[in-house]
């Protein structure tokens, strides 16, 4: 009797970390769905995308599904545990076995991606200044896009400020759009040489260093996640085996 209260409660324990992660999760996935001001917006409005950072741009599905996933999971161990049902808990063993191979598999892809996570990016170059050159200052939706972009993370341009040449912005003016000139030493009309002093950051390196520290801090989660899940899937298995005896 006392084995499997405390096999209830470390259940209870388990699980209730499992749900709150699978809540946390599901709301960063929401979180990013919203937030149509990211770098990754502006993917969507690149033609030749290549596939790999294509898919950037539905992480948000992938984290919603995820974090919905384990809250479910969380809720039906917990229930498993307070019912003594060796069905929803032999259950719960296979869904959570299912996750955690799928989570193995998800991460030597994040591990495999990370070191191709540049090249990708640089591939982007052309078609991206095109695109700028094309539309920005023209079109008001892309325009827009970039916009909040750079303000958000204070970058200028895929590379730098001469992704603006040529562009409908300038019409034939030598003008730049403001946050490429860093306001504490420049002041007025951000021209080619307020721009070149200013020396502003590209957005490429600002999402390449985005992915990084995003691709350390979501390995250490899913690391934290997995321990849960294995602790979760031994005592219930133990609880199963248990309730079984007592049968």
């Amino acid at each position: 009797m006392c084995c499997s209260g405390f096999l209830k409660m470390m259940m209870f324990v388990f699980n209730g970390g499992i749900f709150l992660a699978g809540a946390a999760i599901l709301g960063v996935g929401v979180w990013v769905k919203v937030d149509s001001g990211s770098l990754l917006g502006i993917l969507e409005n690149v033609d030749g995308t290549p596939s790999g950072v294509s898919q950037l741009v539905n992480v948000s599905y992938l984290l919603m599904a995820v974090g919905g996933v384990l809250l479910v999971i969380g809720f039906l161990g917990c229930c498993g545990a307070i019912k003594e049902s060796r069905c929803m808990l032999l259950t719960f063993f296979s869904i959570v076995l299912i996750i955690f191979i799928i989570e193995v598999a998800g991460a030597v892809v994040l591990f495999v991606f990370q070191g191709l996570a540049e090249q990708l990016l640089a591939g982007l170059e052309t078609e991206v200044r095109e695109s700028i050159q094309k539309n920005y200052g023209e079109s008001e939706s892309l325009t827009s896009l970039w916009n909040a972009t750079m303000e958000e993370f204070k970058c200028c341009g895929y590379r730098n400020y001469t992704d603006f040449d040529n562009s409908p912005f300038q019409g034939g003016k030598d003008v730049y759009p403001q946050i490429c000139c860093n306001t504490t030493i420049t002041t007025g009309t951000c021209n080619r040489n307020a721009a070149g002093f200013s020396m502003v950051d590209g957005c490429f390196n600002k999402l390449l260093q985005l992915i990084e520290d995003n691709a350390v801090i979501v390995a250490a989660v899913a690391l934290g996640i997995a321990a849960l899940e294995i602790a979760a899937m031994v005592v219930s298995m133990s609880l199963y085996k248990d309730i079984g005896n007592k049968a």
